[in-house]
């Protein structure tokens, strides 16, 4: 990953600025891009809907040149401010390589998305842009009355957020600061040792996943000793892990984590409000934050605008 110490924020969205859906892997139900775009206009943007987002090419949106097509445009496009993605899924790996040959810092703009989407915040990372680990189009269709979308369209146009959540009786306390990456825990995996590998010693790493058996992300975890990543984190958000069964080692994937990270002493916090859940807070991936782990039982994470620092 190359270290950029000038660090883009996409510019805040105003007025009249322009937003752009677009399907870079999955395919999509056309009514929930539909009703998404609705509530963006609502805010006062501009929509446009990319021509391949509600396209079908087996399980993904369109080919591969089809959704890179859409996606190159959306980013050299100077109009567009930001791009929403639909969904997840499957997919964006396709087209990583391509999308790292454009210009990507001169006109730096959003990219909003979590789950495969995972992939495209490390493109952006290693290129030293900003991004946004947040809501799709199947929760952005539910309001501006969500605070989750109401925190996600706070950041886009500019604020930066501090969040408060429930802590948990794993947690390991203490304060940290440092930049904030991470994901999808397993499409950050297959990232491993490529260009795109975002999981490097003194991050704050933030983790979540579904349907992943838990000694799959054991395994990860272990990937991540072994190399000595896991040691020198600054600090673990451990978000949530979904739609996965107790196995005959570990009766939940929280249990697991504790143990893969008890040699070490930075804080961890467990149960975090992130991934495929109906509570899913936007973070902005590559700011630095500050990360509290209290034994209060509230764990905060705040967003600052200053370079990331270390642990304490």
């Amino acid at each position: 990953m190359t270290d950029r110490k000038d660090l883009i924020y996409p510019a805040p969205l105003r007025e009249g600025d322009k937003i752009a859906i677009c399907s870079p892997a999955g395919l999509i139900a056309p009514e929930k891009v539909e009703a998404a775009a609705d509530v963006l206009r609502d805010q006062g943007w501009r929509v446009e809907i990319m021509p391949h987002t509600f396209g079908e090419h087996g399980s993904f949106s369109g080919t591969a040149d089809e959704r890179f097509a859409d996606l190159s445009n959306a980013l050299l496009d100077p109009e567009v401010k930001a791009i929403i993605c639909s969904r997840g899924g499957y997919g964006v790996v396709h087209i990583l390589d391509r999308l790292n040959k454009l210009d990507l810092r001169s006109n730096a703009k959003w990219i909003a998305g979590f789950s495969d989407i995972s992939a495209l915040h490390a493109l952006m990372a290693v290129n030293g842009i900003a991004s946004l680990h947040s809501s799709m189009a199947a929760h952005i269709m539910l309001g501006a009355d969500d605070q989750d979308n109401a925190d996600m369209f706070a950041i886009l146009r500019g604020e930066r957020p501090a969040y408060t959540f429930d802590g948990h009786n794993f947690d390991r306390c203490g304060v940290a600061t440092g930049k904030l990456l991470g994901g999808n825990v397993a499409v950050l995996a297959e990232l491993i040792s490529t260009p795109y590998d975002i999981i490097r010693p003194g991050t704050i790493l933030f983790v979540e996943d579904i349907a992943e058996p838990i000694y799959k992300i054991e395994r990860i975890l272990y990937q991540l000793k072994l190399s000595g990543v896991l040691e020198h984190l600054n600090g673990l958000i451990v978000g949530q892990f979904t739609d996965y069964k107790p196995d005959s080692n570990f009766n939940d994937m929280y249990e697991m984590i504790r143990d893969a990270t008890a040699p070490y002493d930075y804080p961890v916090a467990f149960n975090a409000p992130i991934g495929h859940v109906d509570h899913n807070i936007p973070l902005i991936e590559s700011a630095p934050v500050t990360l509290k782990v209290s034994s209060t039982g509230r764990n905060s994470l705040i967003f600052h605008r200053g370079a990331p620092g270390g642990k304490s």
